[in-house]
Protein backbone atom coordinates (compact mmCIF):
# COMPACT_ATOMS: atom_id res chain seq x y z
CA UNK A 1 0.00 0.00 0.00
CA UNK A 2 1.59 3.24 -1.38
CA UNK A 3 0.60 5.27 2.13
CA UNK A 4 -0.17 8.85 1.78
CA UNK A 5 1.56 11.85 3.81
CA UNK A 6 0.31 14.58 5.12
CA UNK A 7 1.26 17.86 7.69
CA UNK A 8 -0.73 19.61 9.98
CA UNK A 9 -1.02 23.11 10.54
CA UNK A 10 -0.75 23.10 14.38
CA UNK A 11 -2.20 25.74 17.05
CA UNK A 12 -2.35 23.04 20.03
CA UNK A 13 -6.34 23.27 20.35
CA UNK A 14 -9.04 21.49 19.65
CA UNK A 15 -9.99 22.25 15.59
CA UNK A 16 -6.45 21.00 14.20
CA UNK A 17 -6.15 18.13 16.46
CA UNK A 18 -9.25 16.72 15.62
CA UNK A 19 -8.24 17.54 12.08
CA UNK A 20 -5.61 15.54 12.70
CA UNK A 21 -7.44 12.43 13.96
CA UNK A 22 -9.84 12.89 11.46
CA UNK A 23 -7.09 12.22 8.56
CA UNK A 24 -5.41 9.60 10.19
CA UNK A 25 -8.45 7.50 10.42
CA UNK A 26 -9.05 8.25 6.42
CA UNK A 27 -5.98 6.84 6.04
CA UNK A 28 -2.93 9.62 5.71
CA UNK A 29 0.13 9.35 7.67
CA UNK A 30 0.62 12.77 9.29
CA UNK A 31 5.15 13.31 9.22
CA UNK A 32 5.21 16.80 11.15
CA UNK A 33 2.85 19.26 13.12
CA UNK A 34 3.58 22.72 11.73
CA UNK A 35 3.56 25.76 14.66
CA UNK A 36 3.93 29.12 13.28
CA UNK A 37 4.49 32.40 15.31
CA UNK A 38 3.18 35.73 14.45
CA UNK A 39 6.15 37.65 15.61
CA UNK A 40 4.78 41.09 15.16
CA UNK A 41 2.41 40.65 17.89
CA UNK A 42 1.33 37.91 20.53
CA UNK A 43 -1.82 36.90 19.95
CA UNK A 44 -5.19 36.12 22.37
CA UNK A 45 -4.03 32.20 22.07
CA UNK A 46 -0.35 32.02 21.93
CA UNK A 47 0.64 29.31 23.77
CA UNK A 48 3.97 27.99 25.53
CA UNK A 49 6.20 26.80 23.06
CA UNK A 50 7.53 24.27 25.09
CA UNK A 51 3.58 22.97 25.53
CA UNK A 52 3.14 22.50 22.11
CA UNK A 53 6.48 20.89 22.09
CA UNK A 54 4.75 18.74 24.57
CA UNK A 55 2.36 18.04 22.81
CA UNK A 56 4.35 16.75 19.35
CA UNK A 57 6.30 14.47 22.29
CA UNK A 58 2.79 13.00 23.80
CA UNK A 59 1.49 12.12 20.24
CA UNK A 60 4.68 11.32 18.90
CA UNK A 61 4.72 12.97 15.79
CA UNK A 62 7.71 15.54 14.89
CA UNK A 63 6.92 19.17 15.91
CA UNK A 64 8.40 21.72 13.19
CA UNK A 65 8.55 25.49 14.92
CA UNK A 66 8.36 28.78 12.72
CA UNK A 67 8.02 32.14 13.42
CA UNK A 68 6.27 34.37 10.59
CA UNK A 69 5.39 37.91 9.34
CA UNK A 70 3.71 36.04 6.49
CA UNK A 71 2.48 32.67 7.30
CA UNK A 72 1.87 31.77 3.26
CA UNK A 73 5.33 32.39 2.53
CA UNK A 74 6.85 30.39 6.33
CA UNK A 75 4.00 27.66 5.36
CA UNK A 76 5.33 27.13 1.90
CA UNK A 77 9.01 27.98 2.93
CA UNK A 78 8.61 25.07 5.05
CA UNK A 79 7.48 22.15 3.25
CA UNK A 80 9.66 23.58 0.11
CA UNK A 81 12.40 22.75 2.93
CA UNK A 82 11.07 19.23 3.58
CA UNK A 83 11.06 18.12 0.42
CA UNK A 84 14.22 19.61 -0.49
CA UNK A 85 15.40 16.92 2.57
CA UNK A 86 13.72 14.28 0.34
CA UNK A 87 11.08 14.24 2.09
CA UNK A 88 7.71 13.15 0.53
CA UNK A 89 4.65 15.56 1.53
CA UNK A 90 0.84 14.78 -0.40
CA UNK A 91 -1.35 16.85 1.82
CA UNK A 92 -1.60 19.10 4.45
CA UNK A 93 -4.30 19.29 7.03
CA UNK A 94 -6.16 22.66 8.70
CA UNK A 95 -8.52 23.00 11.18
CA UNK A 96 -10.73 25.60 9.76
CA UNK A 97 -14.42 25.83 10.19
CA UNK A 98 -15.96 28.82 8.59
CA UNK A 99 -12.53 30.93 7.45
CA UNK A 100 -9.07 31.30 5.72
CA UNK A 101 -10.29 28.93 3.28
CA UNK A 102 -9.02 30.89 -0.18
CA UNK A 103 -5.81 30.95 1.95
CA UNK A 104 -5.19 27.23 2.60
CA UNK A 105 -6.66 27.12 -1.29
CA UNK A 106 -3.90 28.95 -2.42
CA UNK A 107 -1.40 27.65 -0.31
CA UNK A 108 -1.69 24.13 -1.23
CA UNK A 109 -2.45 24.46 -5.04
CA UNK A 110 0.93 26.38 -5.37
CA UNK A 111 2.64 23.78 -3.45
CA UNK A 112 0.55 20.89 -5.31
CA UNK A 113 -0.71 19.53 -2.37
CA UNK A 114 -4.29 17.65 -1.63
CA UNK A 115 -6.00 20.13 1.07
CA UNK A 116 -7.47 18.11 3.64
CA UNK A 117 -10.30 20.10 5.91
CA UNK A 118 -11.96 17.68 7.68
CA UNK A 119 -13.89 20.17 9.64
CA UNK A 120 -15.07 22.47 6.82
CA UNK A 121 -18.67 24.44 7.55
CA UNK A 122 -19.49 21.82 9.48
CA UNK A 123 -22.41 22.30 12.64
CA UNK A 124 -20.01 23.49 15.85
CA UNK A 125 -22.57 21.91 18.54
CA UNK A 126 -21.72 18.32 16.10
CA UNK A 127 -17.89 19.12 16.32
CA UNK A 128 -17.76 19.00 20.15
CA UNK A 129 -19.91 16.06 20.65
CA UNK A 130 -17.36 14.40 18.23
CA UNK A 131 -14.35 15.70 20.40
CA UNK A 132 -16.23 15.02 23.11
CA UNK A 133 -17.36 11.21 21.63
CA UNK A 134 -13.73 10.68 21.07
CA UNK A 135 -12.76 11.31 24.79
CA UNK A 136 -10.20 14.51 23.92
CA UNK A 137 -9.18 16.11 27.11
CA UNK A 138 -9.73 19.79 25.97
CA UNK A 139 -9.03 22.73 28.12
CA UNK A 140 -10.05 26.49 27.87
CA UNK A 141 -6.91 28.55 27.60
CA UNK A 142 -8.14 32.07 26.70
CA UNK A 143 -11.36 34.09 26.87
CA UNK A 144 -12.55 37.10 25.37
CA UNK A 145 -12.88 39.78 28.12
CA UNK A 146 -16.43 40.93 28.58
CA UNK A 147 -18.59 37.94 26.82
CA UNK A 148 -16.93 35.34 28.84
CA UNK A 149 -15.20 35.65 32.44
CA UNK A 150 -11.95 34.53 33.29
CA UNK A 151 -13.61 32.18 35.53
CA UNK A 152 -14.01 29.59 32.33
CA UNK A 153 -10.12 29.59 32.16
CA UNK A 154 -8.71 25.71 32.75
CA UNK A 155 -12.80 24.96 31.90
CA UNK A 156 -12.56 21.31 30.41
CA UNK A 157 -14.63 21.06 27.61
CA UNK A 158 -17.14 17.85 27.73
CA UNK A 159 -20.95 17.37 27.28
CA UNK A 160 -22.35 20.42 29.20
CA UNK A 161 -20.10 23.22 27.45
CA UNK A 162 -21.92 23.96 24.56
CA UNK A 163 -25.54 24.17 26.63
CA UNK A 164 -23.44 25.92 29.52
CA UNK A 165 -22.48 28.32 26.78
CA UNK A 166 -25.77 28.77 25.36
CA UNK A 167 -27.06 29.95 29.07
CA UNK A 168 -24.31 32.47 29.37
CA UNK A 169 -24.91 33.92 25.30
CA UNK A 170 -26.50 32.55 22.74
CA UNK A 171 -24.50 34.49 20.28
CA UNK A 172 -21.58 32.75 21.56
CA UNK A 173 -19.92 30.03 19.04
CA UNK A 174 -19.85 26.54 20.66
CA UNK A 175 -16.55 26.29 19.04
CA UNK A 176 -15.48 30.25 19.12
CA UNK A 177 -15.28 30.63 15.61
CA UNK A 178 -15.55 34.11 16.14
CA UNK A 179 -12.47 34.63 18.36
CA UNK A 180 -14.93 33.62 21.61
CA UNK A 181 -12.38 31.68 23.26
CA UNK A 182 -8.91 28.98 22.43
CA UNK A 183 -7.98 26.11 23.86
CA UNK A 184 -5.32 23.34 24.46
CA UNK A 185 -5.93 19.52 24.06
CA UNK A 186 -3.61 17.38 26.60
CA UNK A 187 -5.17 14.14 25.85
CA UNK A 188 -7.02 12.01 23.27
CA UNK A 189 -7.19 9.10 21.26
CA UNK A 190 -3.68 10.29 18.87
CA UNK A 191 -2.04 10.69 21.87
CA UNK A 192 0.42 8.23 23.65
CA UNK A 193 0.80 10.05 27.02
CA UNK A 194 -1.28 12.56 28.49
CA UNK A 195 -0.50 16.31 29.51
CA UNK A 196 -0.61 16.84 33.34
CA UNK A 197 -1.04 21.05 33.73
CA UNK A 198 -0.05 21.78 37.00
CA UNK A 199 0.54 25.47 37.01
CA UNK A 200 -0.49 28.37 35.75
CA UNK A 201 -2.12 32.27 36.42
CA UNK A 202 -4.58 34.31 34.87
CA UNK A 203 -3.25 37.24 32.85
CA UNK A 204 -5.40 39.73 31.01
CA UNK A 205 -3.93 41.59 27.72
CA UNK A 206 -5.33 42.63 24.26
CA UNK A 207 -9.04 42.15 25.53
CA UNK A 208 -8.69 38.69 26.79
CA UNK A 209 -8.47 36.63 29.86
CA UNK A 210 -5.26 33.96 29.09
CA UNK A 211 -4.02 30.68 31.22
CA UNK A 212 -0.87 31.44 31.19
CA UNK A 213 0.82 27.92 31.85
CA UNK A 214 3.95 27.75 33.47
CA UNK A 215 4.29 23.85 34.98
CA UNK A 216 3.09 20.43 33.39
CA UNK A 217 4.33 17.32 33.04
CA UNK A 218 4.00 14.36 30.13
CA UNK A 219 2.91 11.35 31.85
CA UNK A 220 2.35 7.80 30.67
CA UNK A 221 -1.01 6.68 30.05
CA UNK A 222 -2.64 3.68 32.90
Amino acid sequence: MNLRNAVVSWTGGKDGCLSCYKAMQEGWRVNYLLSFRNISRIGSHDINPELIRAQSEAIGIPLIHREFTSYEQEFKRTILDLRAKGEKIDGAVFGHIQTHKKLVDRICTDLNLDLLLPLWQQDSRKILKEITGSRFEVIVISVKDGLMGREWLGRRIDEEFSEDLKDLDQSIDPCGENGEFHTIVTDGPIFKKRIILSGSEAVLREGYWFLNIKEFSIEEKL
